[in-house]
């Protein structure tokens, strides 16, 4: 698919929305797992809860490198239709899991088919942006990731304890997208591929065994920021001894940070260059996030503090899928996207159970934000060993669009 120059504006929407259903994923869980520990239904404990969560990462890990490559051949519209609608099924089954086993097992297929949607829509904006907007169209697209995490959050406000309900609320409104991708998203004319090489095969092969090293470590790293921070940041608040109330108030300001910080990257990305943006992204990441192992008396400077680490974090991460999308050729994104995605989910187990351990044994504070600055800079040097472009000849007859 060639990008256009005046892509429709409905085929963008419903790529966000899609992208939504990621940030809903990404939350619910955590906003029923009070309910579920405190009432033992379905036979929910601890060690439970934390195996059925880890269950569902694993779950969208595969989904993410295993469904990429099935999208670069056989086509993104179609792969987007069959994942979100198995997802909402899935999701929406949930709601009459009768005991943990099922619950656990819904999440993790659900997620096999939740984790191939973020890497094939984001392949399929680029398709549609050109490519000196390609930054900002990434990073627009992955505000509704938040969006969609901040929307189930409110909701579960309003429907806790009755916890099927965002279950049901999820899988809904899955559904209602799948008639609408139908019909607003464009069909693919693909052409006829002169490489008949395995599209994984060619990540690992030159010119891209390099870029894929690269990109797949600042993946690792960027999600383990990510979901660490989410994760642990009000505990490591509360260590350092600030109060309850500041320290959920400091989780909210670290993601609306993240939400401006997408939508000023992209723009920064687009006029000063993708790759030399994320790595300023992680090296500036890495010294707030040092900062903040100081603790500060000033309230108003904390959250201050807090916000503008928010604002690179996050979008340092999401830097990366658009460096991705500038460096493969259109015929192997999706694939090269969900390797990194889905390499990148094992960061983001990675990050919870490292600074949980931490916790455990008193370490957290300051020694969590140390290790998070470290991270951030391991990025910056995977970042560095790549180039800013890949050297290749046109090794495909380009996918053309209906737009």
């Amino acid at each position: 698919m060639e990008p256009t120059t005046r892509p429709r504006f409905w085929p963008l929407v419903l790529c966000w929305m899609i992208v939504a259903l990621d940030g809903f994923d990404l939350v619910v869980l955590g906003t029923v797992i009070p309910t579920l520990l405190s009432t033992h239904e379905l036979g929910f404990d601890a060690p439970a809860a934390t195996a059925v969560a880890t269950a569902g990462l694993v779950g969208v890990g595969i989904g993410a490198l295993t469904v990429g490559p099935l999208a670069d051949r056989y086509g993104r519209r179609l792969c987007l239709i069959l994942c979100v609608t198995v997802f909402s099924l899935l999701t929406l089954a949930i709601v009459i899991a009768p005991n943990i086993f099922v619950f656990g097992l819904l999440r993790v297929l659900a997620g096999v088919a939740l984790g191939a949607c973020l890497p094939v829509t984001l392949a399929y904006v680029t398709d549609l942006m050109p490519r000196e907007r390609a930054g900002k169209a990434t990073t627009l697209t992955m505000t509704g990731y938040h969006a969609g995490a901040v929307l189930t959050a409110l909701l579960a406000l309003a429907v806790i304890p009755d916890w099927r309900v965002l279950f049901a609320i999820g899988g809904i409104a899955g559904l209602v997208t799948v008639p609408l991708i139908r019909l607003a998203l464009p069909e693919e004319r693909r052409g006829q591929q002169t490489d008949s090489r395995p599209t994984v095969r060619r990540l690992v092969e030159r010119p891209y065994l390099t870029i894929s090293i690269g990109v797949w470590v600042a993946s690792f790293m960027g999600l383990l920021l990510v979901y660490g921070l989410n994760t642990w940041l009000p505990q490591l608040m509360r260590d350092a001894g600030y109060g309850s109330t500041d320290s959920l108030g400091l989780l909210l300001v670290l993601n609306a940070g993240a939400v401006t910080g997408l939508i000023v990257a992209g723009i920064v990305a687009d006029r000063s260059g993708t790759k030399r943006v994320a790595m300023a992204w992680f090296a500036l990441s890495g010294l707030l996030l040092a900062f903040l192992s100081i603790r500060l008396e000033d309230v108003t400077m904390l959250y201050v503090a807090v916000f503008v680490t928010g604002v690179f974090v996050f979008s340092a991460q999401v830097l990366v899928y658009a460096l991705i999308t500038q460096l493969y050729p259109p015929e192997i994104r999706s694939t090269a996207l969900g390797f990194a995605a889905g390499i990148g989910r094992l960061g983001a187990i990675v990050g919870p159970a490292i600074t949980g351990t931490l916790v455990s044994y008193g370490f957290a504070y300051p020694g969590g934000f140390y290790v998070f600055a470290a991270t951030a800079l391991l990025a910056v040097g995977a970042l560095a060993i790549i180039p800013a472009r890949a050297k290749v000849k046109a090794e495909a007859v380009p996918v053309q669009s209906s737009l």
